[in-house]
């Protein structure tokens, strides 16, 4: 039920449009007819005066030469002469008394029809003053201004509802194609693959807003498939931790001298640290999507690069060479780096065989951190899918070493966050070499 009060409005494009066209015409037509029939009828009402004026100085001219008796003759105009007192000495035939106005310009009625009238005085043969008066029809001026007012009043409607009909049908064809792709889009449904809408032949900008549609449907398919595939992978890293302690727990109850409570305590501890890290990336990369990174600010690279290097040598887990860590600052969330450094850094020790090399160094207008492994490198056919989410390029990759497969994701999409860019290549040491490249702030 519509709120009291409030005034409807059109919902459809077509008729907003057809509705401000029209208004916008008959505003413009209404103030257009009103100024024309306002300089009309100025004109006209000038060219009336102009003709009693000159009437005016031809009557005056033979009243000063014959007498007010001159002015007896005329016909179809008004001619008085008027003497001391208001009294007419002398009028035409159709100036019957009383006296005229003698002010200039005045407007009198007789006979239903309207006079203007100009006066001027006039010297008399016998040295005597008076004022002649002398008045035009404005009969012929108001039939015009009525005639065109007429034309107006009815030629104004007519044009703004023919032009009102032509916008709508106008519209009405410019908005089929738009039409034609939302019910196109309507009919898109998750499950939905391939389908994309029809792309006019015409260029305009319905061509180029189909274009984007199907860009659009581009994205959200991938997006799509990639969340699938996400929700999949997650469902089968989530369930082999929990099936492993099932059997480990099923097998201790049934046989519980086949599997004593410190070997049981070690696969259930490092399940759950499967699990956790799992949970935890999965967590990170739910933040980097919907929230990005949080606070910017001046952030030390090579503070960070320094203590992932100090942690690593106290885990005793492989040699870490951090001698070309070196000054570089950046604008960004000190976490997410930290994170960022971390999981290249734990990459390269799971997969290294003895060595890492840590190294920071500003490089044309840009802080890189490289992390070097003397491991098995990465194929280069395998260079970028090494980043997706849940994947293991070989067995040497493998959930025994600790890897979630969920490292390289949240580095990249970290570094993507930063407004960076990272790269795997092969190094020096013979591996792997993770070049990230961050822009230098703070």
């Amino acid at each position: 039920m519509p709120e009291r009060g409030r005034v409807h409005r059109p919902q459809s494009l077509r008729a907003r449009t057809t509705l401000a066209a029209v208004l916008v015409v008959l505003g413009a037509l209404v103030i257009g007819s009103v100024a024309f029939v306002t300089v009309l009828r100025l004109v006209l009402v000038d060219g009336v005066r102009a003709g009693a004026e000159s009437g005016l100085e031809q009557a005056a001219a033979r009243v000063e030469a014959d007498g007010a008796s001159a002015v007896d003759g005329y016909d179809e105009v008004l001619v008085q002469v008027v003497g001391d007192g208001g009294r007419v000495l002398a009028h035409g035939d159709d100036a019957d008394p009383p006296a005229l106005p003698t002010a200039d310009e005045s407007r009198v009625t007789l006979d239903g029809e309207r006079w203007l009238l100009v006066a001027d005085d006039v010297d008399l043969p016998g040295g005597s003053e008076a004022t002649i008066v002398y008045g035009a029809s404005l009969d012929a001026a108001d039939t015009a201004t009525t005639a065109v007012v007429t034309l107006l009043a009815i030629g104004v409607p007519l044009l703004v509802t023919l032009m009102g009909i032509g916008t709508w049908i106008v519209v009405g064809r410019s908005l089929r194609p738009v039409e034609r792709i939302r019910r196109e889009v309507a009919t898109v449904r998750a499950a939905s693959h391939g389908v994309r809408v029809a792309v006019p032949e015409t260029g305009d900008e319905v061509a180029r807003l189909a274009d984007t549609m199907n860009d659009m449907l581009d994205r959200l398919e991938r997006a799509a498939v990639a969340q699938r595939r996400f929700v999949a992978d997650a469902s089968h890293e989530l369930r082999s931790p929990i099936a492993s302690v099932r059997q480990h727990a099923s097998v201790a109850r049934a046989h519980p001298d086949r599997i004593d409570v410190d070997e049981l305590t070690e696969v259930v501890l490092a399940e759950n640290d499967r699990l956790a890290g799992l949970v935890d990336g999965l967590l990170e990369l739910s933040r980097l999507d919907e929230r990005g990174i949080g606070e910017r600010r001046a952030v030390d690279l090579d503070d960070l690069a320094l203590a992932e290097v100090s942690r690593t040598r106290g885990a005793g887990v492989c040699t870490v060479d951090g001698s070309g860590i070196s000054a570089a600052r950046v604008l960004g969330d000190d976490r997410v780096l930290s994170r960022v450094v971390r999981n290249l850094v734990d990459n390269a020790c799971r997969h290294a065989r003895e060595r890492i090399a840590v190294a920071v160094r500003e490089v044309g207008g840009a802080a890189e951190l490289t992390v070097d492994d003397d491991g098995s490198g990465v194929p280069e056919s395998e260079r970028e899918r090494v980043f997706d989410r849940f994947v293991r390029l070989d067995e040497s990759r493998s959930r025994d070493a600790g890897g979630s497969g969920l490292g390289l994701a949240i580095v990249r999409d970290a570094v993507r966050a930063h407004g960076g860019s990272v790269e795997v290549v092969t190094s020096p040491l013979g591996g792997a070499r993770f070049v990230v490249r961050l822009p230098l702030g703070g």
